[in-house]
């Protein structure tokens, strides 16, 4: 069985978002947990999450994802920015508790001038702060197609990281096929090389969701531009070699192409029909 989803408006609740989920035939389904360019969260009511746990144990989803704010940048060479960015940080991982054993996910960020070396420090200070000890969230990097100062284009950044966070057994990854193909990863024609790299530098079993992108660009522009599936550079084949990959087995798939709702419903009937 594949877990698929999409990402989905938390606005109307989290029931609401379940709901929405199982109507387009997904098993899964991210969100964000606040305005992705920032500002307060929605206020969490206990029989609304309640209501959405009954609604996943019934209809066998895996595990969510909750994404962070993109204007979180926990590696900004401004204070204030960095401020923010724990802040945000901080509250997201306190209120992911009303849903636990699922998945937070974030963009590591952009040093802006100060260098890979100092901005990889700052990641490590803000989730060595913003992490506990009885945390039921696993905290997910992102592969990051290393546009501009972008920290995470590179696996062995990601290590740094993973290396330096007190709790790092609550640490994973998500692989996002748009944001490593732009990289210079080439999943296109030697996608079990990329997994064996992986693996070598940080380890399959850091690996805990995906983000199915085609993208607009080609292999290793640094562009960042997502692309419905099957109509960018990565196509059709390949994603079929994906979702059929062993290393992927069992991972919840998650869609961030430049979609409406039905162009969703639509991707995941494909995706689904590959499976072999």
């Amino acid at each position: 069985m594949l877990n698929i989803g999409c990402h989905l408006s938390i606005s109307n609740g989290f029931e609401a978002i379940g709901k929405q989920a199982l109507e387009i035939g997904a098993n899964t389904f991210q969100f964000f947990t606040r305005n992705p360019r920032g500002g307060s969260a929605r206020k969490i009511e206990q029989a609304d999450v309640d209501a959405l746990k009954q609604l996943m144990s019934e209809n066998g989803f895996s595990q969510i994802l909750a994404h962070a704010p993109y204007t979180m940048n926990l590696c900004s060479s401004k204070p204030e920015t960095r401020e923010f960015a724990l802040n945000t940080l901080k509250d997201d991982l306190q209120r992911m508790e009303y849903l636990p054993d699922n998945l937070y996910n974030f963009h590591p960020g952009s040093h802006t001038g100060q260098g890979v070396e100092k901005g990889t420090e700052q990641i490590i200070s803000a989730l060595n702060e913003a992490m506990f000890p009885e945390i039921n969230t696993t905290v997910l990097l992102e592969t990051m197609a290393g546009k501009g100062s972008e920290i995470g284009g590179k696996f062995e950044e990601l290590k740094a990281i993973i290396d330096g966070v007190d709790y790092n057994e609550k640490i994973g990854v998500c692989l996002d096929t748009c944001h490593v193909f732009d990289a210079g990863y080439d999943i296109v024609n030697h996608l079990d090389e990329v997994f064996d790299e992986f693996d070598s530098v940080i380890g399959l079993d850091r690996l805990k969701a995906v983000h199915l992108n085609d993208s607009m660009n080609y292999l290793g522009c640094h562009k960042d531009r997502h692309q419905k599936i099957g109509e960018g550079a990565i196509g059709i084949d390949a994603f079929k070699r994906i979702v059929n990959h062993p290393c992927l087995k069992n991972l919840p798939f998650f869609l961030e192409t430049p979609n409406d709702i039905d162009g969703y419903a639509y991707e995941i009937r494909l995706l689904k029909s590959m499976v072999e």
